[in-house]
Order: C-alpha cells, then sequence, then structure tokens
C-alpha cells in the first residue's frame, strides 16, 4: 500500500505557480491539503495540449470529463467527485516528467489518461516509486505492458495486436512489400517492432523504413528513401502532423500505394489535417466506431454529448477518454473501504469480465489489459470515417 505522500508545501511547490501550470480542471487546488480528500477524487493527466500532437490530448481528456461531468451530477462515486488536474506537456518526454512529479506531490489518487509513449516512460518509473496507480493510457507500447506492474492498467490493445491487423490485411490482399515510416522514439520503434513481428510471421521483412523527428513534420528524407523502395504500401507510426504531411509528398513524388496507420495518429485529426487527400487512408482502431449507434456505448456516448457535452467532438479519441473514465469509475466503486491506491488496483481487478454496453471488457489479477478490440477504418476524403 502506498504511504500517504507528503502534502505541497513540503515540497517547496507553491499553490500559485502549481495552478499556473495546470489547463483547467484545477478550480479547487486552494487547500493544501491532499486533492483525494474533501468529497473529491482527483486524477492527475500530462498530455499534449498545445504543439503537433494537441489534439489528441484535448479530444482524450474532453471525453474522460464528459462522462466525470455526467457522473458527478449524479452524485459521483459513494457520493465523491472525479476531477482531473491536467499538465500541458507537449508531448515531450521531459515536460511529462517535471508534470509527473508535481501531480505527485498533490496527492493525485492515481495518474490517467497519459498520452504517447515517450511521454508516458517518462513518467511510469515516477508512478511506481511513488506507489500511484497509472490507467488508460493513450498508447499501445509494449514497453508499457511488459514486464507486468500491479499498478499499470491499460485499456486499450496494443500496437502488436494493431500491427498484427494491418499486416494480415495487407498480406491477405497480396501486398506483401511493406514499408514503415515511423517516429524516431520508443513510439515509433514500438511500431516498427509489432510490424516487423507480424511480417516475419510470414516469412516477410519490412521493404524500406524512415524516420521523422517527434513533434516535427520535415519528411522530405523519409519520402524520398521509401518512394525509391517502391512499395506496395506504407505502415505510418506517427503522429497525425507528420504522418498528414508524409501523404502528402509521397503523392507528389508519385507514390500510388496505400497507408495504414496506427490508432495513436488520432483519426480526426488525420481527417483534418488531410481533407481530400485523406480518401483511402487506413487506420485500425482500438475503440468502436463513435459515430455509429449500433452499441449501446456509442449510443451513450451521443447521447451524452446531446445533452450537454456540445464543446466535445465526437472522434475515436474522444470516446477512448470516454471509456477510460468509465473504466475508471467502475474500479472506485467496487473498491472496498477508503480509496487508495491498494484499494483501487483491487477495485479494477475485480471488474472481471463484463461490457461497457457492447465493448468487451476483462480485467483481474493477472490480465491489466481491458481490451484487446481492434479493426480497421478508412479516410473517405470528406472528413468522414467508415468501417
Amino acid at each position: 500500500m502506498r504511504p500517504t505522500p507528503p502534502h505541497a508545501l513540503a515540497t517547496g511547490l507553491t499553490r500559485r505557480a502549481f495552478a499556473a501550470t495546470a489547463i483547467g480542471g484545477a478550480a479547487s487546488l486552494a487547500a493544501p491539503a491532499l486533492l483525494a480528500q474533501n468529497n473529491r477524487i482527483v486524477l492527475g493527466q500530462s498530455a499534449a495540449f498545445s504543439g503537433p500532437a494537441a489534439q489528441l490530448g484535448i479530444q482524450f481528456n474532453a471525453g474522460a470529463q464528459l462522462y466525470f461531468d455526467q457522473l458527478n451530477q449524479q452524485g459521483g462515486v459513494g457520493g465523491q467527485r472525479i476531477e482531473i488536474v491536467k499538465l500541458d506537456d507537449g508531448y515531450e518526454p521531459d515536460r511529462c516528467a517535471e508534470n509527473t512529479r508535481q501531480l505527485l506531490s498533490r496527492g493525485c489518487t492515481a495518474l490517467f489518461g497519459y498520452i504517447g509513449t515517450p511521454t508516458s516512460l517518462a513518467a511510469l518509473p515516477l508512478a511506481i516509486k511513488d506507489g500511484t496507480p497509472f490507467i488508460a493510457p493513450f498508447t499501445g507500447a509494449m514497453g508499457l505492458r511488459q514486464p507486468f506492474n500491479r499498478l499499470v492498467f491499460h485499456l486499450r490493445a496494443s500496437y502488436n495486436d494493431e500491427t498484427a491487423l494491418i499486416v494480415r490485411q495487407l498480406t491477405s490482399l497480396g501486398l506483401n512489400d511493406i514499408a514503415v515510416f515511423h517516429q524516431n522514439d520508443s513510439y515509433g520503434k514500438a511500431g516498427l517492432d509489432g510490424v516487423t513481428l507480424a511480417l516475419e510471421q510470414r516469412k516477410l521483412k519490412p521493404k524500406a523504413t524512415a524516420t521523422v523527428e517527434r513533434n516535427s513534420v520535415d519528411v522530405a528524407k523519409a519520402v524520398s528513401a521509401i518512394v525509391a523502395a517502391k512499395p506496395q504500401a506504407v505502415v505510418q507510426i506517427s503522429a497525425y502532423a507528420s504522418c498528414a504531411a508524409f501523404v502528402r509528398e509521397a503523392r507528389k513524388a508519385g507514390f500510388g500505394g496505400t497507408f495504414f496507420n496506427v490508432s495513436f495518429v488520432g483519426t480526426q485529426a488525420l481527417a483534418d489535417a488531410l481533407g481530400k487527400d485523406g480518401a483511402g487512408v487506413a487506420i485500425s482502431q482500438v475503440v468502436p466506431n463513435p459515430f455509429s449507434t449500433t452499441r449501446p456505448v456509442t449510443r451513450e456516448f451521443l447521447d451524452a454529448i446531446a445533452r450537454g457535452g456540445n464543446k466535445v467532438q465526437p472522434n475515436y479519441s474522444s470516446l477512448e477518454g470516454f471509456l477510460a473514465a468509465r473504466l475508471f469509475a467502475e474500479g472506485t466503486r467496487r473498491a472496498s473501504g477508503r480509496l487508495n491506491a491498494d484499494s483501487l488496483v483491487n477495485g479494477l481487478e475485480a471488474i472481471g469480465d463484463t461490457t461497457f454496453g457492447g465493448f468487451s471488457i476483462s480485467l483481474g489479477a493477472d490480465n491489466h489489459v481491458a481490451s484487446r478490440f481492434a479493426e480497421l477504418s478508412m479516410l473517405t476524403g470528406d472528413g468522414r470515417v467508415r468501417t
């Protein structure tokens, strides 16, 4: 069980300095007592709310806040409101680590909804050292899943699951010459490893690989290298701005093949960035189609937006935030006694096998990956997505 962390005054972090770095969700940080007191359960989130990956953090947070607002209007969990304190890291690991230290110093009940692999990898050791649960990061990297840690819970399927689906689809169509355009960091490597593994199982290897730096859209060298290799398809493992830039420049350079992306790209953000150039671009998804009403959970999501969440854009990222919030709330409902790190972990593990309105969930003492759902979708070129 995590020992009670000291309050902010013991860290030298002033209330004013902390509030100045928070973006919303921190209206009641005035008390020097721990955040998880006074009938509030407070989650800490460091994510990109500015920069080229900003839409991922903005939309995930909006979806989570939508669920928590609805829950809080109904009395919260056991009379306790659930709130998020969010800090902007710009999708940079060093900023994320500093944000995490600040959040931990305030005694947040858990860290929640971190966006990205390099940032989550920077934060995870700090969370583990502090004994704070790390819940629903927006990443499928195996480096956050192995080795198993009792404090870490994932909502989404892994990048290995997504890339296996992509490679299976491509090779079933006879497209075996597959190149990989990836971010030059731990996220990009995680995706590249997944593609390579899936290809090796078919006695294939990447036709070519090329990289882009994080938070950059300088793709000229990558386009030149990959187009020269003449692949039939390109799997992209990067954020939406660089992936959009690559698609446009590769097509200008004469590439006539197909593009596949993993879910982290941010489907709506990619669609918005590409516009009509997005037609035919595919994305693997780890949550259901947010525009379809065939599942009760998507109807619940869309109804919540209609009832007062009109600032929330319905898309895959916001639906993932909505589902992550629901997962956390279910864990708190099942926690016994005073909510702390140990009781929260026990509560999440007690969820077992269930569904959230048709979205299957499975958690237990030896399984902290709630879903392995994965399906493919495609942009239509007019801002829409079809599955």
